[in-house]
């Protein structure tokens, strides 16, 4: 038997081991990104959408004049629209900035709560002191996980807005200083 020809078959083996396994561990490596990209693609969009609707009942309960069990119903509205729940996968499965830019959009979603637990109405400068600022949270957030996703961020301009937090547009705030 030749030496020559036993080491060329064994080489060329090796280097389509080699191959294969190279090409499979690139595979599940993109699988891998493929995978958190969608994962965080849901977990960015769930949380946006349960500050939504915790947004929208404690603008309800603000409408409503409240009364008694302000404190209670506001919780419910933070708890029912499942932001704690959703906000512990946002940050397990987000980025150091999203997740970042989601616990200021929360903070601000719990000054909310506080402003109409304590009996701020929905035109009520209490209210429209910590609205505004949660307005501006939320389309930051909007903007940091555009940017990580697409790669371009919206800004105001793109709807004819100077800012984010929606006070040029607001009736109560109009001719009232921020």
């Amino acid at each position: 038997m030749e030496w020559g020809t036993l080491v060329a078959t064994l080489g060329g083996g090796l280097i389509a081991i080699a191959g294969t396994v190279l090409a499979d561990r690139l595979r599940t490596r993109q699988e891998h990104r493929r995978g958190l990209q969608e994962r965080r693609r849901e977990v960015y969009t769930e949380f946006i959408a349960a500050a939504g609707a915790a947004h929208t009942e404690l603008r309800r309960l603000a409408q409503s004049g409240g009364g008694d069990g302000l404190e209670e119903a506001s919780r419910s509205a933070l708890t029912d629209a499942r932001v704690y729940e959703v906000r512990e996968r946002l940050f397990l499965d987000g980025s150091a900035g999203i997740a970042g830019a989601g616990q200021t959009m929360f903070e601000r979603l719990r000054d909310l709560r506080r402003a109409v637990a304590s009996g701020a109405g929905i035109s009520d400068p209490a209210f429209h002191d910590v609205y505004h600022p949660y307005l501006d949270a939320v389309w930051a957030y909007r903007e940091a996980v555009r940017d990580e996703l697409e790669g371009h961020a919206l800004v105001p301009a793109d709807f004819g807005w100077s800012a984010w937090d929606g006070r040029e547009r607001c009736p109560h705030c109009a001719g009232r200083t921020a």
